[in-house]
């Protein structure tokens, strides 16, 4: 929104600040960051007098009964913080940006609904599966659509490789259940990472900050040529998305520390995963974010390998999962299963900036 605040700018002076994606980036953390901050306890006051029991605890698996009456939904925070900071900072005519809000909000409300139905019933079940499962095709497929649109014709409906700047596989048709496995798969993977304080939005954010980084240059012809990555015009703005993103999840983290004061719920955690999907999806680089975001990968397969083994013997690979929690079953401490977890999260993101080769 006040990106045209630049009109009163003559090439010159402080409005042309506001031409600037890196000046509107910087300002959008800030502006995410204090909103966290403000409005982080105020907000946890009132989810816990409205919730009044707090997330249900499974009485399975590990021992979390001292977090027994803590809030969810605190994904509200990060979410209100990233809206409001993305539409006073990012041009709002660029259709990536869109693209990228409305696939955030989307899984958000479905996460909410989610949250909202295991809190007022005070059980683990709440919207079912399927219909999850289904909502969020529609999304993904709605938002492949739009991105196969808003790419330029040389990348529409193309798969990018790795590497391989000269390469493209034309997916044609089938970009669209393509781009719904990404950005529905993301989104649950993220969802079964957040399962301890502070586990799920450090590895978010690690890797909306290295998506934040290829966005912007992707969106560079310059940049882009020089690093032998596709160029694909105007996604550069999601950089401004994306720095509000760390901003709002660091104005959360301070309350969602160990012990949180509040758990970011389905509510944060499938709103944030289709966020990072749909950002792989705009940028062309669906296969990276399966290096970046590996740490949720292996979340996910953890549970699909114990489901299905498990149903073929009836035994376990993992003492629990998602694995996390078989770490837990180990004897490591919550606070040393995170860390060690953000550490593995660097180090992919590091590899999945590794592929934007010098030429």
């Amino acid at each position: 929104m006040l990106y045209w605040l630049a009109d009163l700018s003559d090439n010159g002076g402080l409005f042309n600040l506001f031409r600037y994606i890196t000046f509107r980036s910087g300002a959008a953390f800030f502006t995410a960051l204090i909103f966290g901050f403000i409005f982080g306890r105020p907000l946890i006051d009132w989810l816990r007098v409205k919730q009044k029991k707090g997330q249900p605890l499974r009485e399975i698996g590990p021992d979390h009964f001292a977090k027994a009456g803590t809030p969810t939904m605190g994904g509200i925070l990060i979410l209100s913080a990233l809206f409001f900071s993305t539409l006073l900072w990012a041009r709002l005519d660029n259709g990536y940006v869109w693209v990228v809000l409305l696939v955030t909000a989307a899984f958000a409300a479905i996460g909410f609904a989610d949250d909202y139905a295991k809190v007022t019933k005070q059980h683990h079940a709440g919207v079912s599966g399927r219909v999850r499962m289904a909502i969020g095709l529609a999304v993904g497929a709605l938002a492949g659509l739009a991105v196969s649109w808003l790419n330029p014709d040389p990348l529409s409906g193309q798969l990018a490789l790795p590497f391989l700047k000269d390469v493209l596989i034309n997916l044609g048709v089938f970009f669209i259940p393509f781009a719904m496995l990404v950005i529905v798969g993301a989104a649950n993977a993220v969802n079964l990472t957040d399962g301890l304080d502070g586990l799920a939005i450090g590895p978010v954010m690690i890797a909306a900050i290295t998506f934040g980084v290829i966005a912007y240059l992707v969106g560079h012809a310059n940049f882009a040529n020089y690093l032998g990555v596709h160029f694909v015009p105007g996604t550069g703005e999601i950089a401004v998305f994306v720095a509000a993103l760390i901003g709002g999840g660091l104005g959360f983290l301070w309350y969602n520390a160990p012990p949180a004061a509040v758990f970011m719920g389905d509510t944060g955690s499938l709103a944030l995963g289709g966020a990072l999907g749909a950002i792989a999806v705009c940028i062309k680089h669906e296969i990276v974010l399966a290096i970046v975001g590996g740490l949720f990968v292996v979340e996910a397969l953890s549970v699909i390998i114990q489901v299905a083994y498990f149903k073929r013997t009836g035994r376990r690979v993992f003492l629990m999962a998602p694995i996390h929690h078989h770490f837990e079953k180990k004897g490591w401490a919550e606070p040393q299963i995170v860390i060690r977890f953000w550490i593995i999260a660097v180090i992919l993101a590091l590899i999945g900036l590794s592929t934007l080769k010098l030429r």
